[in-house]
């Protein structure tokens, strides 16, 4: 027999007993197993009596006999008592004898929430528009170019986008610090490689010019020595160079993939490619704003077991993003509160999704799955392969899944809630 209190809204109390014949025989058999190699004094392994082993291994065979019939008591009672049980539950034993012929216990756990949805039709879900543009091409080009220049010596002062080679010390109180010094040393103005003070202290020399300058480091600055600090630069510019852009040609078209040099299918794969980039970014734009407008009318609470577990996994992959960022994460302690609204809405959001999915008949169709697939699949260069690929991969089949299930959600609270279309520019679109 088994009873069930309430604790709280999500915490339950099952209150249960286990006889002790159930325990026993699990317990010979154990022992029994124990037995095959256990190394006893005076006793080859196998031979050594069942006293014997009664006497040093029963009480370890017994507490692992009674924890598996412990979990197995408590999966029976959840079950018939319908309890959909979020997290482990904690046991206490309750008898204090435990060769009594009934053991009682009692577990403490939480259970999933009733999902419970407000009203949609008093949310706006804001819908991103945007409309690609031959400027918006024209602007790829551009950066396409910018990225296979070459750098020319020019005899003029140094200015924004120009390569410059320079030797520098710094000092702090007098003393060159760590990092502090280079010969040669070359970056590109304008980009953010070197600090701002830095940059504009350079700009305006002239091949074979020597500066010296104060500059405060910031206070987050990595090198903690400097970091606050003022430090004094000594700079002697030895060669500035402009950038060369390739013109839009033949060999240019070839070096971005096109194997015959057209510049015109350049054009076209360009455009095509920033279309799919655009629709996929409004998609996950316009998905985001209505699983937010969904959160607003969420109307449950979560387990505590359930956010804490999803806290530990964003700070492990936090951790392992780091890690593959090439940083030192082994005395990296991040503070669990960090991920602690995330790990709410990915919970609920699941939750909702769930429920959603069940009630309107919103599970991902294999068509829907398919174009996602072949969507993605546009961006390599044998989609096939790609396609093949995915589909032999249970795991990133399953991501897409997810991803069709995701907007067939979203597509239905948008059709629920309010509509407001807001445009937006391509520069805003790509930079998020």
């Amino acid at each position: 027999m088994s009873s069930v209190e309430t604790v709280s809204a999500l915490e339950r109390r099952l209150n249960a007993s286990i006889p002790q014949q159930a325990i026993r025989g699990e317990v010979a058999t154990r022992l029994k197993k124990i037995g095959r190699t256990a190394k006893i004094a005076g006793f080859r392994p196998g031979k050594v009596p069942a006293k014997i082993l009664e006497q040093h291994y029963g009480a370890q065979a017994h507490q692992e006999a009674l924890g598996d019939a412990l979990q197995r008591s408590f999966a029976e009672a959840a079950q018939l008592n319908n309890l959909r049980v979020a997290g482990y539950p904690q046991f206490e034993i309750k008898t204090n004898d435990l060769n009594a012929d009934l053991i009682e216990y009692s577990a403490t756990f939480e259970v999933y929430p009733e999902v419970v949805m407000g009203d949609l039709s008093g949310e706006t879900v804001e819908r991103l528009v945007y409309e690609l543009t031959q400027a918006d091409v024209d602007g790829t080009i551009a950066t396409l170019r910018k990225q296979r220049a070459v750098f020319v010596p020019v005899d003029r002062a140094a200015q924004a986008e120009d390569q410059v080679r320079i030797d520098f010390v710094g000092r702090l109180d007098g003393e060159i610090f760590q990092g502090g010094e280079a010969k040669d040393y070359p970056f590109v103005l304008g980009v953010g490689r070197m600090l701002p003070e830095f940059e504009a202290a350079v700009t305006g020399m002239k091949a074979g010019e020597t500066r010296s300058f104060d500059m405060t480091f910031p206070d987050d600055y990595h090198g903690k020595d400097v970091a606050g600090r003022q430090v004094t630069f000594t700079i002697t510019l030895h060669r500035v160079e402009e950038p060369k852009l390739p013109e839009v040609d033949a060999d240019f078209a070839e070096s971005i993939g096109i194997t015959d040099g057209d510049v015109g299918k350049l054009q076209d794969e360009i455009r095509a490619n920033l279309q799919r980039e655009v629709e996929s970014r409004l998609k996950a734009r316009n998905k985001e704003a209505a699983m937010e407008a969904l959160l607003k009318v969420a109307l449950f609470d979560l387990p505590k077991s359930l956010v804490e577990w999803e806290v530990q996994n964003l700070m492990q992959q936090a951790m392992r993003d780091m890690e593959s960022r090439g940083m030192k994460v082994k005395d990296v302690r991040l503070p669990p509160e960090l991920f602690t609204e995330r790990a709410i809405k990915r919970i609920k959001l699941g939750l909702l999704s769930a429920e959603l999915a069940q009630k309107h008949d919103l599970m991902a169709k294999p068509e829907q799955v398919r174009a996602l697939v072949d969507h993605y699949a546009q961006s390599f260069d044998q989609p096939e392969e790609v396609v093949n690929w995915l589909y032999a991969n249970s795991a990133q089949l399953q991501e897409m899944e997810n991803l069709a299930l995701e907007r067939n959600v979203a597509d239905w609270v948008t059709g629920q809630a309010k509509t407001a279309d807001k445009a937006v520019s391509f520069k805003e679109l790509m930079g998020n």
